[in-house]
């Protein structure tokens, strides 16, 4: 067994020197928040891997998947298992939050990662966009998925953004928790229909926008709409304390 860094969490060798395709690593060198959903405002360390399933009009971080506009491998590196962890461990944060990209695509290599984080006392976050079921290696105390699926208004067609059964998969686990990016009241009327056909719950509502005006202006507009569904209401706290930048 190799020691994964100064915790004394075991990998073998294999799992040791896995590598996944990783688009940036922070929060332990600047230290930062999760910006979303149901921990926001809480201490985070973020691994951001590469590549997508899905090609979304308004999606942020277009360098880990479009290969129209970017050259993927100078926005990606490969990284091992134990290099991961290692990393994740020289900060005393708790809260590792693996997102993308789309996480889930490479979920095979995030075992070891996530049993070593939970092992060394982290807990884990997935963001994901609900289109790959999670293996049941990751589905285990310690671990959430903010699920955040893509309705039309998004700029991504619904006949692949959304897939029920993997929707199913998600809240027959009861970890998990569905974050929709909405910019109208008609957007959550989409909401609306999406949780009544698949009983998500809870629903988290997060107003879009890459400027702190943007996302101001959002959030009024929807704040009635959503507290009169008794949904929750998460800002985008990166954005309004950072100005969006790269590694916060």
């Amino acid at each position: 067994m190799t020691a994964a860094g100064p915790t004394g969490a075991d990998l073998t060798a294999g799992d040791a020197a896995l590598r996944l395709i990783v688009m940036e690593c922070f929060g332990v060198e600047v230290p930062t928040f999760q910006g979303e959903g149901p921990s926001c405002g809480h201490p985070a360390l973020f691994i951001r891997l590469s590549r997508c399933n899905l090609s979304c009009a308004k999606c942020d971080t277009k360098e880990s998947w479009d290969t129209s506009r970017f050259d993927l491998r100078e926005w990606s590196s490969k990284r091992t298992v134990e290099d991961l962890v290692a990393w994740a461990t020289s900060s005393p944060v708790k809260l590792v939050v693996i997102t993308g990209g789309e996480p889930l695509l490479q979920q095979a290599r995030l075992v070891p990662l996530v049993e070593a984080l939970l092992a060394a006392g982290k807990r884990v976050e997935f963001e994901t966009n609900g289109t790959i079921a999670p293996m049941p290696e990751l589905l285990v105390d310690g671990v959430r998925f903010n699920v955040s699926p893509k309705i039309a208004s998004f700029g991504m067609d619904e006949a692949e953004s959304l897939v029920p059964a993997v929707l199913e998969v998600f809240v027959a686990s009861g970890r998990a928790a569905f974050k929709f990016v909405a910019s109208s009241v008609a957007d959550l009327d989409r909401v609306a229909e999406l949780a009544d056909a698949h009983q998500l719950a809870p629903v988290w509502v997060m107003p879009e926008g890459t400027t702190a005006d943007a996302i101001t202006a959002t959030t009024r507009v929807l704040a009635d709409a959503v507290a009169a569904r008794h949904w929750h209401l998460t800002t985008r706290l990166h954005v309004l304390a950072f100005a969006d930048a790269r590694g916060r």
